[in-house]
């Protein structure tokens, strides 16, 4: 059987290879333990940029899942409170009507011919709250409740002995809310020992 290993010599060969030196009859052993180790330093280089290769892929993924997730999150505030502005400047329509509404004296309300006028501007104040709801905006809760400085604005203190410290007795501007953003916070007084 042959060795492929070795590479094979025939006899006439060996007798005229018996008096050349050692050394160029090198059977290239170091050689390849040379060029292993050039393999093995080339392998290691390979495995480890295919590491940093994977490690940046990795870098990139959860870069493009942080940046999908901001857009998303981007997307859905931009849908949420993209009627901010407009919420904001329409409350002073709501102010006026509640103003008018509140300034309607009973003798008028009961007036045949201011009925229909009061009627009017009571329905529409209620399709405006209908409208603000429909698109997330909401009236601030205030009077009766203690000062939560996250919804209201205390514009004054007034002495009670009625009423806990700190509670809003009075609100004079609502406050509202576009989901959960403070769109305006509701002016109030707020109560305090009595003297």
């Amino acid at each position: 059987m042959i060795d492929n290993d070795k590479p094979q010599v025939d006899a006439a060969a060996e007798e005229e290879l018996k008096g050349v030196p050692e050394e160029f009859l090198d059977d290239g052993s170091e050689d390849e333990s040379e060029g292993e180790g050039a393999l093995g330093e080339a392998l290691e280089a390979l495995r480890g940029d295919l590491e940093a290769a994977k490690q940046d892929v990795l870098y990139a993924r959860a870069e493009t899942q942080n940046v999908r997730r901001r857009a998303e999150k981007d997307i859905a505030d931009a849908r949420n409170y993209a009627a901010t502005g407009f919420a904001r400047d329409i409350l002073s329509v709501w102010d006026n009507l509640s103003r008018a509404v509140d300034a309607i004296p009973d003798s008028l309300r009961e007036d045949d011919k201011m009925k229909g006028l009061v009627t009017g501007i009571e329905a529409t104040q209620r399709e405006l709250e209908k409208v603000f709801k429909q698109h997330g905006v909401e009236r601030v809760a205030a009077v009766g409740l203690p000062l939560d400085p996250n919804q209201h604005q205390a514009m004054m203190e007034i002495p009670s002995a009625d009423h806990e410290p700190g509670t809003v007795i009075q609100e004079m501007q609502s406050g509202w809310m576009i989901k959960d953003r403070l769109l305006r916070p509701a002016m109030v007084g707020v109560a305090k020992k009595a003297d």
